[in-house]
């Protein structure tokens, strides 16, 4: 397969899993689905935008809360079947649980532990806005 026309493997829903990576760090900071669309629109506008499955919507990141993802770069894996976006995080929050990282829980021993703080309070991150 020529790099140049690799084509995309979306999933049987016709969404492709997306990691956000912090441009600078490589920190990863959370990963969820685009399907065409949300792709299409990511790179028109320079930001990070997701399918969500939960509400079959598209989703700007940092619509409702403020912390957009700016995209800088757009990869794609070996097997035509991930997207890697290395993005810049505004406001340093990527998780609705107001941590930088939704990957804030670490296997020590023989338990999940916490081990990042919450920078803001998620209800003060979306606070009714009406």
């Amino acid at each position: 397969m020529n790099d140049s026309t690799m084509q995309i493997r979306w999933n049987a829903q016709g969404l492709i899993p997306a990691i956000a990576q912090d441009w600078q760090s490589g920190e990863v900071l959370m990963l969820a689905w685009m399907n065409e669309e949300a792709l299409r629109l990511s790179l028109k506008e320079g930001r990070a935008i997701y399918w969500s499955r939960s509400r079959s919507a598209l989703w700007r990141k940092g619509e409702e809360s403020g912390h957009v993802q700016k995209l800088h770069e757009l990869r794609l894996d070996c097997d035509a079947d991930t997207v890697l976006m290395k993005v810049e995080q505004v406001g340093d929050i990527a998780c609705h649980t107001g941590r930088r990282s939704c990957f804030y829980h670490r296997w020590a021993e023989d338990h999940w532990e916490v081990s990042e703080p919450v920078l803001k309070n998620p209800a003060a991150i979306y606070q009714d806005k009406s």
